[in-house]
């Protein structure tokens, strides 16, 4: 079979909405990278919170594409850390924070800066960090060079939120938001799609050789990238618009129906049946 860049997200893909990883996607991850596939991790989540999944997964060379492409990290066992960063894209988040401040004053703020460390306000945490954020004040979060900058409302729905968003008409960086009232920032440009085409180039796959699949609104442009995009069951219309197919719900394991197709039928397991993708 010919090498394929295989890019999967975390939350919702690899790991269910409670953050466990079920026993046949590692299964089926394994089988997929022993094809000699190259298995990048896609995320929203920083560094910190990206590398124990890789861990859990058996993967120890490779690549990722971590804070919704801002980050890219090689991974090598032979370094002091495991890894090294091969790319850090970086925007000064002040104009961008001066104008959600005046439409979401309730909201909490937070920034990753280029080392992996985060800043927040409002003593605002989340398990996508990966590490405990130092509390700071909203000016000097202004004065941040940000990689990701997070926005979290606890004063409205997901729907009111959204309009807010959009109603600010942010310019000069990229945004997706979230599940709930959730807010991702980054520089202008910069997606898990524009990540992975660098590592598609540096890889040498051809375009026709990409798979990705992903389940949330920060996967649209990563799932339209790939000459095989696969939005997961459980995913919001436009993301299964977005995608050539969907698969089962995450609690389906939707993402091992996927990951074995590319697996030789030799070398599958008995009772592994590759179901048929059903169409966006």
């Amino acid at each position: 079979m010919e090498k394929k860049l295989v890019c999967l997200d975390v939350d919702g893909t690899i790991v269910d909405h409670d953050g466990h990883l079920h026993e046949p996607v590692r299964e089926a991850v394994k089988a997929v990278v022993a094809a000699g596939h190259h298995v990048v991790i896609a995320t929203g989540r920083s560094r910190g919170a990206t590398l124990p999944v890789a861990q859990s997964l058996g993967i120890e060379a490779g690549y990722m594409v971590c804070s919704n492409g801002g980050v890219t990290l090689r991974l090598d066992p032979a370094l002091e850390d495991g890894y090294e960063v091969t790319d850090c894209r970086t925007f000064d988040p002040r104009s961008v924070l001066s104008q959600l401040r005046s439409r979401l004053p309730g909201a909490k703020y937070a920034v990753e800066v280029p080392d992996g460390s985060f800043l927040s306000t409002e003593r605002f945490q989340d398990m996508s960090f990966g590490v405990a954020a130092e509390g700071t004040t909203f000016e000097e979060l202004k004065n941040t060079t940000a990689v990701r900058l997070v926005v979290f409302s606890t004063d409205s729905s997901a729907e009111e939120f959204g309009r807010a968003v959009e109603g600010i008409g942010l310019s000069g960086v990229t945004y997706s938001v979230g599940w709930t009232a959730w807010l991702d920032v980054a520089a202008a440009g910069v997606t898990k799609a524009s990540g992975l085409e660098a590592l598609r180039t540096v890889l040498h796959v051809a375009p026709e050789h990409t798979v990705a699949v992903g389940d949330g609104r920060n996967d649209l442009e990563m799932l339209a990238w790939a000459g095989r995009g696969v939005a997961m069951g459980q995913a919001v219309r436009e993301v299964k618009e977005a995608a050539d197919e969907v698969t089962a719900s995450v609690d389906d394991h939707g993402l091992a129906d996927v990951l074995w197709s590319l697996v030789p039928e030799a070398d599958r397991p008995a009772d592994v049946r590759v179901q048929e993708p059903a169409a966006a």
